[in-house]
């Protein structure tokens, strides 16, 4: 065989052990996937990616590992279809229960030669499913029960579907086994479920149908997953009455080739009377029997269906693996948005709070108050008149003769200021709350938690946040003052007197106040100024001004990204972008490697 070359963009190259390399790379990605929005689209890429994971391991690792294996035949279709006495005509006595009650085959028995048992006792197809070593208790007398059969259970009963009858018997062709596989219409789910397993682990399938029930929505959907995957498949046409077999045969060879299977072999099973232990006339499967057989005793042919399925299926599991990258950015982008929305809500909230600070707001109500009881009465602006060099003096005998209570005016600010920041940060909870749960995918993502209110303990929060600001405004007025210049005069106001000015002069503009408000706290801010400027001078007044307020800004958005935290916190269960383009490369490399399986003949096996 031609080595094949597996390389797309970093992808692992030669031949089947580059092939085995990628393969178990998406087996890993899918894995992994989690997808946790329910977008439209979402159910079936989770439901896909599941299945295609489980056929990596279950049919494509396996078959890539050891190409020379005998192929499996998978009997497969609807219920009361006779599939289990198909099987036992096949080989030419009883080996699988069939019977009208429902379901029938119960537990999945796999046929093959003796010499190919080494092939399927171990777990190298369908690795998730027990061995079970099965026997014919010489091939069933004419008078055996099927219940007695491999595979069988009590009627009533429904066991775990977790296991294989393993069955040599030299009637079946060497280089082919055939499994007789569950219903796919079931009316049990653990049946259903495992028929699609056997199926998408084939090689190949017999696929039964019954004469009145060919044109059933079931069997369709599977016969176009073949078509789909490109699998060899045969149809057998089962219990055709006498008289009709060519108008039915003509009409599902036509439905047939128009949905790409015109190719498939049918076999038309008339419809005729079992014997005593349920068997059909031999030469009504004798022409089943015979391609079986051909395929069996002819190598090429073998090895062609084998390229020819696995080429089919991870050609699908490309497309499958592309659906699955989409998917994932789809919920990136929903997420995104829901980003946006949480991070835009609380990016207000913060620009709302520092206009606050900055409009003249919190100079209004206690904090002008108390700013007033500090600084004196109306007669002590009027001193403005004299200079600064008097206004010095007098603000000097003034503090040194009365001291202020500066400590009040802080506990006023930090009050003002954390009424304004945890009401802003209320709306923006209320926001982000009613923009995700107009959100399909926030409302799942919040569920039944109302993130409608500011978090708990967020008013201590912003209280220790605001102290921890004024702390470090206070720090900036000691490290100012260590210039020997300014010693005497920040001994002479005090560190919190200056602190408290500073303040004052960080949320001293007259925006948002009205008539004698603008005075008043207009007043009070100038005499605030004035006695830094005083003692630091302007430039450096202009400087502290700056850096107390950049100071403020960083802690007030530092307050609203911690509570939209709450929110974004909970898309961290998203996949991570990485695996979007993990997976979109990965696609990229399965569908060259389906394209070249299928021309060059697949990789070639390890030495």
């Amino acid at each position: 065989m031609v080595s094949v070359d597996t390389t797309v963009e970093g992808q692992p190259a030669g031949g089947a052990a580059g092939a085995v390399v990628l393969l178990e790379d998406v087996v890993a990605s899918l894995r992994t996937l989690t997808l946790p929005i329910q977008l439209p689209g979402t159910e079936p890429v989770r439901h896909d990616a599941a299945a295609a994971q489980a056929q990596l391991q279950d049919y494509v690792l396996p078959r890539y590992r050891s190409l020379e294996a005998p192929l499996l035949a998978v009997v497969g279709g609807s219920t009361g279809a006779g599939k289990s006495t198909l099987v036992n005509a096949i080989v030419g006595h009883p080996v699988t229960r069939a019977g009208a009650i429902r379901p029938t085959t119960r537990q999945p028995v796999l046929l093959h030669h003796p010499a190919d048992r080494a092939w399927f006792e171990g777990q190298r197809i369908l690795p998730g499913l027990a061995r079970i070593a099965g026997t014919l208790r010489e091939r069933v007398p004419a008078d055996g029960r099927m219940e007695d059969l491999p595979g069988a259970a009590p009627v009533g009963s429904e066991p775990p579907v977790s296991s294989l009858v393993l069955l040599a018997d030299d009637t079946v062709p060497q280089g082919v086994a055939v499994l007789d596989a569950p219903d796919i219409d079931s009316i049990s789910d653990a049946n259903r479920r495992l028929a699609g397993q056997l199926l998408a682990a084939a090689d190949l399938w017999l696929f039964v149908t019954s004469a009145n029930r060919y044109a059933d929505a079931a069997p369709w959907a599977l016969l176009l997953e073949a078509a789909g995957r490109n699998i060899t498949v045969a149809v057998v046409l089962d219990r055709v009455p006498d008289g009709v077999e060519e108008e039915v045969r003509s009409d599902l060879a036509g439905m047939l080739a128009r949905q790409g299977l015109g190719s498939a072999p049918l076999f038309v099973v008339p419809e005729s009377a079992l014997d005593g232990r349920g068997m059909l006339p031999p030469p009504t499967v004798a022409p089943i029997r015979d391609w079986l057989g051909g395929i069996a005793a002819d190598s090429a042919r073998r090895a062609a269906i084998a390229r020819r399925t696995l080429s089919g299926v991870i050609s699908a599991l490309a497309e499958k693996a592309e659906a699955a990258a989409r998917e994932v950015e789809a919920q990136r982008a929903a997420g995104d948005r829901l980003r946006a929305d949480a991070e835009g809500a609380y990016a207000d909230a913060a620009e709302r709070t520092l206009a606050a600070t900055q409009d003249g707001t919190l100079l209004r109500g206690e904090v002008l108050a108390r700013w007033q009881d500090f600084v004196g009465t109306g007669e002590f602006f009027r001193s403005l008149e004299s200079g600064i060099g008097a206004l010095r003096d007098r603000i000097g005998a003034f503090f040194s003769g009365r001291p202020a209570p500066a400590v009040t005016v802080e506990e006023a600010i930090e009050t003002g200021l954390q009424a304004v920041i945890v009401d802003e940060a209320a709306k923006a909870a209320e926001d982000a709350d009613a923009r995700w749960r107009d959100d399909p995918a926030g409302r799942q993502l919040l569920g039944k938690e109302d993130l409608s209110a500011p978090s708990d303990g967020f008013a201590d929060t912003a209280a220790a946040a605001i102290r921890a600001w004024q702390s470090d405004l206070l720090d900036l007025i000691r490290t100012e003052g260590q210039n020997k210049r300014f010693v005497a005069r920040l001994v002479s106001f005090g560190v919190n007197t200056l602190g408290v000015a500073l303040m004052v002069a960080v949320f001293a503009a007259t925006g948002g106040l009205t008539g004698v408000e603008i005075g008043v706290a207009g007043g009070t801010a100038v005499v605030g100024q004035k006695v830094l400027e005083s003692v630091f001078g302007e430039d450096a007044v202009r400087r502290l001004t700056k850096t107390a307020r950049q100071d403020l800004d960083r802690r007030t958005k530092a307050l609203m990204q911690a509570e939209a935290g709450r929110f974004l916190s909970r898309l961290d269960v998203l996949d991570p972008p990485e695996t979007a383009a993990r997976l979109h490369t990965q696609s990229r490399a399965l569908a060259k490697l389906a394209a070249q399986t299928a021309r060059a003949g697949g990789p070639e096996a390890d030495a």
